[in-house]
């Protein structure tokens, strides 16, 4: 039953395995893996159908033409699964109302939309594309919103373009719009001619995107431009993976086996790489030469220098008879300090560079509290920071005294295209003190230490037990082997005399004792006295399932607590039915309520829905890791206000692909941040992420309350799990000469 192709009618064979209509709405949207659910109008059988499959850059309004077949679900009943499809504008007057009363134009919302359309019809679209002036006949239009809608249309036109030539390669909606703020109206030109450089230049478009592209351009397999890709995405990932360097045979063979080359071709193209300086080979130890991308050689360089000279150079500290001190900071606390405490503080006073390391409830905020007391009793310039805002304000709270990121800190200027305070313009400090320093990589770690002051103290203060920083470097264990700091290691439990059940089990965790904490089949069971619990639910749809009735009303009505304010979902993995991508979805359906909402290629916000920051924003203060809450949304312009640690935030459309919805959030993007009320699910589908350091991060993430949910088999195989890959870094031989 074909119709006519200017029409969005459907368009049926036989046997029923083609489908079309005007996309309605949008049920669900990955953007891992871009699965869709979607409702389709399918004017033919005047019904609406549900449409299932991987469908990327699809909007409302659409005409999808989709081949594939009619499947029954056992609980939603008939689905059209999709095996490929096409997309074009919409041509009904339903499907154009539709597809501009979406939000996908800024400028138009739904009132405006009915208007144009109303007027125009049919031709609405070319109306706007090719005679926009005539927009000003439609009632409310006048000159300036009708040239706004004009523009508007223009650059989605971009970004559409972009979507259309990249939905075949799996491309997001996200990272269309991160092309096409980077290059413009240039993207598609840029896409075919230089298919390479994207991967380079584009956060979140890798190299088998580009790969993908450039060899259905005609490029050959061993053609330079590619083996260089290839090699630079190599490693990347690798450093992505905690890597600052690899050994140069494993890079070749990683490589050879990805790009499926020659591998004298690959031997070829990695020496003309170090002769043009692209990598830098070092002659490495036992693992042979290693390869190095040149930003992480010199950031090496400039983290070992930096120390050498603060290690080196005379104190800044007036005369502190220690021993004084550490009486008068115990009988300011109320309290006598335990040995190891005292020896903290002692080695704090005394060294240039000192750590201090230890796990929860060891003493650590103590020792804090009592080195900046006696600091600014005697008038030392102190200053404070962490990574992560939240763990900055901890600090302040634990000492009373001011701290901040080590972003804000360091004040980026982006005229300079870089850190105000830096080597030659130091920060104005004589005692620096770095909290939650395990997070430190190569690269932040280099900006920081360049900007103390040589005659400085420093004071970096981590748990090297918790996760490695997430990008590259393993600073604070190859800082604490260099023996260049004085290191002390807290081990004994002070907090709550011992009888926090989080802070105990967290002990238990990183001893390796695997059985699990109290065990509940039923979240009703929960007690408001306990404070880490395991929800047993050992299937995904259970564990899902126990989350969603936590989330939507049981933690608030147990233990008093606010279920999107208060409560943090800590998942292991992005993918699976329990993954982070499907959490977030379904906590978002279950906390939505009648809330505005907004719905852009970027993702559906609703105002409420929390959200978290994806990359560093220095215009905006704004940093990757960085949680907020949706304030507003604007479906006219397609822009939103969010709210960061009491600060508004407005991001325009071109914006929104650096939020991501943050009601679950993983283990990683959680450190450096503590939260009221902590779930955490666990189940043997996640075993590739299931490690001793992730579980003890995560449950030392909670303040008052951890509620493991899953099955306890997968709680024991995290704790026997020890075998953290190694990260290959070249930050110890720098520091050897000084040895």
């Amino acid at each position: 039953m074909a119709t006519d192709s200017s029409t969005d009618k459907p368009i049926a064979d036989s046997a029923g395995n083609s489908l079309t209509g005007v996309v309605e709405r949008i049920l669900f949207f990955n953007e891992e893996n871009h699965y869709c659910i979607a409702e389709v109008r399918d004017d033919a059988r005047r019904e609406t159908a549900t449409v299932v499959g991987t469908l990327p850059g699809v909007q409302c309004g659409e005409t999808l033409r989709m081949e594939g077949e009619w499947t029954r679900h056992p609980h939603h009943g008939r689905q059209f699964k999709v095996r490929a499809f096409s997309s074009r504008l919409p041509s009904s007057v339903h499907g154009i109302r539709k597809y501009l009363g979406s939000g996908l134009v800024p400028g138009i919302g739904k009132v405006y939309a009915n208007k144009i359309v109303d007027h125009f019809g049919e031709d609405t679209l070319r109306v706007i594309s090719e005679e926009s002036a005539l927009l000003r006949k439609v009632p409310g239009i006048g000159k300036s919103r009708a040239v706004a809608i004009k523009k508007a249309w223009d650059d989605q036109r971009a970004v559409r373009e972009v979507m259309m030539f990249l939905q075949t390669y799996g491309v997001s909606p996200r990272q269309c719009l991160r092309l096409v703020n980077q290059y413009g109206n240039e993207a598609p030109v840029i896409l075919r001619n230089e298919p390479y450089r994207v991967a380079g230049e584009i956060d979140g478009i890798g190299f088998k995107t580009a790969d993908k592209i450039a060899i259905n351009l005609g490029y050959a397999n061993d053609s330079p431009p590619r083996l260089d890709a290839g090699i630079l995405f190599a490693l990347r990932e690798l450093e992505s993976e905690g890597h600052t360097c690899y050994p140069e045979q494993a890079l070749g063979d990683e490589a050879a086996e990805m790009l499926e080359a020659p591998r004298d071709r690959l031997d070829a193209r990695l020496a003309d790489m170090v002769g043009a300086g692209t990598l830098v080979r070092h002659p490495g130890g036992e693992a042979g030469p290693c390869l190095q991308l040149p930003a992480l050689d010199r950031a090496e360089r400039q983290v070992a220098a930096a120390v050498l000279d603060i290690a080196r150079a005379a104190s800044a500290l007036p005369p502190i008879k220690v021993p004084a001190a550490v009486q008068w900071a115990q009988e300011r606390a109320g309290f006598s300090f335990g040995s190891g405490q005292a020896e903290a503080l002692r080695q704090a006073l005394v060294n240039k560079c000192a750590i201090l390391t230890g796990g929860p409830g060891t003493g650590k905020t103590t020792i804090l509290r009592s080195l900046v007391s006696i600091l600014k009793a005697k008038k030392v310039r102190v200053l404070l920071a962490a990574p992560t805002g939240r763990a900055a304000q901890r600090m302040a709270e634990a000492t009373g005294h001011f701290a901040q990121t080590i972003h804000r800190l360091l004040k980026y200027d982006p005229a300079l295209g870089g850190f105000s305070a830096n080597r030659e313009t130091p920060l104005r400090a004589d005692y620096i003190v770095v909290d939650e320093a395990s997070m430190l990589d190569t690269r932040l770690a280099a900006n920081l230490l360049q900007a103390v002051p040589p005659r400085a103290h420093l004071l970096l203060v981590g748990d090297t037990d918790q996760l490695p920083s997430v990008g590259a470097g393993n600073v604070l264990r190859d800082l604490i082997d260099s023996g260049l700091a004085a290191v002390t290691r807290l081990g004994d439990v002070f907090r709550q005399h011992g009888e926090s059940g989080i802070v105990r089990t967290a002990h238990a965790v990183n001893g390796g004792k695997a059985a699990p904490p109290p065990l509940l089949d039923d979240p009703e069971e929960l007690d408001p006295s306990m404070d880490l619990v395991f929800l047993r639910a050992p299937t995904p749809e259970e564990c899902v399932d126990a989350v969603l009735r936590l989330c939507g009303g049981l933690v608030e009505r147990k233990f008093g607590y606010d279920p999107s304010r208060d409560t943090q979902v800590l998942g292991p993995m992005h993918k699976g039915i329990a993954g982070v991508a499907n959490l977030n979805y379904q906590i978002q359906q279950t906390l939505r309520g009648n809330r505005p909402s907004l719905t852009t290629g970027a993702g559906t916000f609703f105002v409420g829905d929390k959200v978290i920051q994806t990359r560093n924003n220095y215009e905006k203060t704004l940093f990757n890791g960085d949680l907020g809450t949706v304030t507003d949304v604007e479906p006219g312009s397609g822009a939103l206000t969010a709210e960061f640690d009491g600060e508004a935030h407005r991001f325009e459309r071109t914006e929104l692909a650096d939020l991501s919805l943050a009601h679950a959030i993983t283990i990683h993007k959680s450190q450096g941040s503590e939260y009221p009320v902590v779930i955490v699910p666990l189940l043997k589908q996640h075993y590739m992420m299931l490690q001793r350091n992730l579980l003890y991060t995560a449950i030392t993430r909670g303040k008052k309350k951890v509620i493991l949910v899953g099955d306890p088999n997968a709680y024991a195989m995290a704790v026997k799990n020890v075998s953290t890959r190694s990260r290959h870094t070249l930050l110890k031989e720098r520091f050897a000469p000084a040895g």
